[in-house]
């Protein structure tokens, strides 16, 4: 092989390698990808109390640290302002399992007494989901599921 042939090939690789480099440095920083957000309310019946589940899929290349989950009422403050990352601070955290490379699944599991879905506003509501990785990107899904209550 000629010396220039070498090093074509040579400068070849060395591009080749830190564009890929650089495509994987960036991939590594993704924000969390949240999936298949759901929300199942059920009211409370006579003495039986009634429960709000959400179940998120939240993947993230670096790992998922945490992820934090508010109900909120569509007739509130937060529809007209709008959700931030700020806001979620005091909120609940999921329980989250491992469910395949880099990808959690995350519950979210509160009773709801009679008391409780007395002073709640009726009608529409929608679930909030903020997932931070372990690098510490962050996502936030302000509408990630909804549901009623009646």
């Amino acid at each position: 092989m000629s010396r220039r042939i070498a090093l074509s090939v040579a400068a070849g690789v060395v591009v080749l390698g830190g564009g890929g480099a650089f495509v994987l440095a960036h991939a590594g920083e993704r924000t969390p990808a949240l999936a298949h957000s759901t929300a199942r309310y059920t009211a409370p019946d006579g003495a039986r109390d009634g429960s709000l589940v959400v179940v998120a899929d939240v993947t993230a290349s670096s790992g998922v640290k945490s992820v934090k989950v508010l109900a909120w009422p569509q007739e509130s403050s937060f529809a007209e302002k709008g959700l931030t990352a700020k806001d979620m601070a005091a909120a609940e955290s999921a329980v989250c399992k491992p469910s395949g490379q880099d990808t959690v699944r995350c519950t979210y599991t509160v009773k709801v007494t009679g008391a409780d879905a007395e002073s709640s506003p009726r009608g529409a509501w929608h679930v909030a989901v903020l997932a931070t990785a372990q690098d510490g990107t962050t996502t936030l899904d302000t509408e990630a599921a909804d549901f009623t209550v009646r």
